[in-house]
């Protein structure tokens, strides 16, 4: 039996002393990185909600398998937040899901309500395709459509790990959730875990329930912030641990109504979120000393060309796989020649180093 087949559904139950002793240890560190953001300025805030919503998008979509390009994702998300774009590059897709995602971070306070779900859901979506199959956009699933269920496992074989409420349901289940969702006088951030384990359950969607439930808890946590810049990615924490996150949610709902394991668990991941939020902040404190107009520093802004500039950013934020010569040319349009030449006064004024390896392995990295 599913817990939304159960007569006591959707009232879940769980251990308030342990939850909240682990809420406490969580609500600390999150406290502490709002502090240290707020003390970085606007601009450095700008820089760091930029690497993360790229990541947040990038992560929460490899969840379901989809690998979006980071470059498009970094695009568009820079010019959601009014950001001059280096390199511009647009992708109407990719613009329409930073939307939806961006849409419940910055309008955090806004009520959540049936119709800004379909909304999201068009923005999902928008030719009205998952994959190769045309799916219904903008509208609960339909009874024509067959029992949701998610599946695994070889034609013939195949593992049946969650079954969602019939189709007819779907209405009145809404409608009990947003009432949760608006009405809750819970700490906002067990109701971005409690909202996410709920929405999931009911599926009301043929495809993007799990995307979908994930930007609903990203709108409970900017609430409990009070603010629309995101200063870590819990997507990226899930994605990391994607088979447990599947098996606790399997297990949650395959259980009783008592939601206390998925609630830890959610607070786990939650915090380990906020902990890897450091590596960001040195990304973004490395950019502001290297290219900030009033630095002194002999590596300042005004001693690279664009062509540096451009490469040195891609590095910080993550180059996919080694930098070689022929790469740095392709990257900047440029001979090897000229690659080789940015490469060697990089390296002498220490921010690149060259790898050990020699000959066809030879690559070079971050100082």
């Amino acid at each position: 039996m599913y817990i939304h087949e159960r007569k006591d559904f959707p009232n879940f139950k769980w251990d308030e002393k342990v939850v909240l002793r682990r809420l406490v240890q969580v609500r600390g560190p999150q406290g502490k990185l709002l502090g240290r953001m707020e003390s970085l300025g606007f601009s450095l805030q700008l820089e760091a909600t930029l690497l993360q919503e790229t990541e947040n998008v990038f992560k929460t979509s490899r969840i379901e398998g989809e690998n979006l390009n980071q470059e498009l994702i970094r695009s568009s998300v820079s010019k959601q937040l009014g950001m001059p774009i280096l390199d511009l590059k647009f992708d109407k897709d990719i613009d329409s899901i930073v939307a939806m995602m961006m849409d419940a971070t910055e309008n955090y306070q806004e009520n959540l309500t049936k119709d800004r779900l379909l909304n999201w859901h068009k923005l999902l979506f928008p030719d009205s395709y998952s994959g190769l199959k045309k799916i219904r956009v903008g509208k609960w699933r339909s009874v024509q459509s067959g029992p949701m269920q998610v599946v695994s496992g070889r034609l013939g074989k195949e593992i049946i790990h969650f079954e969602a409420p019939i189709a007819n349901r779907i209405p009145n289940l809404i409608k009990e959730f947003l009432q949760f969702c608006n009405g809750s006088e819970l700490d906002p951030v067990l109701i971005a875990g409690i909202s996410q384990l709920w929405f999931l359950t009911i599926h009301p969607f043929e495809d993007g329930n799990g995307r979908i439930a994930r930007v609903i808890s990203d709108l409970f946590l900017a609430r409990t912030e009070g603010t629309g810049k995101r200063f870590y990615s819990h997507a990226s924490t899930i994605e990391k641990r994607r088979k447990e996150y599947y098996s606790i949610l399997e297990n949650t709902q395959k259980g009783n109504m008592d939601i206390t394991d998925w609630l830890l668990w959610f607070l786990d991941t939650l915090e380990e979120a906020i902990q890897t939020s450091e590596i960001i902040i040195q990304k973004v404190l490395r950019k502001d000393r290297l290219f900030s107009p009033s630095s002194e520093s002999p590596e300042s802004e005004s001693n690279f060309n664009p062509r540096q500039k451009k490469m040195i950013l891609k590095l910080i934020d993550g180059w996919d796989g080694k930098l070689t010569t022929s790469k740095w040319a392709s990257a900047c349009n440029c001979s090897q020649d000229t690659a080789g030449r940015d490469i060697q006064d990089l390296i002498q004024k220490g921010i690149l180093v060259q790898s050990a390896e020699g000959g066809r392995s030879r690559h070079y990295i971050l100082r």
